[in-house]
């Protein structure tokens, strides 16, 4: 991109995609009602073009000031837990990616399943306790699916979405 105004710009654009994306989640009722914190994952659907149709660099910067921005504005409580899951989701998303081994929707669901692993990671440290593994479990196949819709509509994005 051959303006830096524009960039700035268009990633502004996406970060505030993203905290709507983010909005509409919350007031969306809980997935699996008895399964507390189960969610699509939507505002990644913003990430995921980010990291393909930019850079990692780009889309750590976003997903982490929609972090901070949807938890200060929400439940600041949720800040350490996001910022696990998005910095190990964004991570692996950026290696798989630069492998060039996985579709976007496979990079998707690496992410989807990472960011739960970040949650939990962070749960069990602030918990100080491992019984929170077991978790897992269950989020790796929400995490799964979850991977799955947000890599269609990203990749759906990525192909359709051009910049003049």
């Amino acid at each position: 991109m051959k303006h830096p105004a524009k960039k700035i710009a268009l990633l502004g654009l996406c970060t505030a995609i993203a905290m709507v994306l983010a909005w509409v989640e919350i007031q969306l009722p809980p997935l699996v009602a008895s399964v507390p914190g189960i969610k699509l994952g939507l505002p990644n659907i913003a990430i995921i073009f980010i990291l393909y149709r930019f850079s990692w660099k780009e889309a750590a910067a976003v997903s982490f000031v929609r972090i901070v921005a949807v938890s200060l504005i929400f439940n600041p409580a949720t800040l350490p837990y996001s910022l696990a899951g998005g910095f190990l989701s964004l991570l692996g998303m950026a290696l798989l990616k630069k492998t060039d081994l996985l579709s976007t929707t496979g990079v998707s669901v690496a992410g989807g399943v990472l960011h739960n692993v970040g949650q939990i990671l962070m749960a069990m440290l602030i918990l100080s306790t491992a019984g929170l593994g077991y978790y897992m479990i269950v989020l790796a196949v929400t995490g799964v699916v979850s991977g799955i819709f947000v890599g269609l509509c990203g990749s759906f994005a990525v192909k359709r979405v051009r910049f003049r």
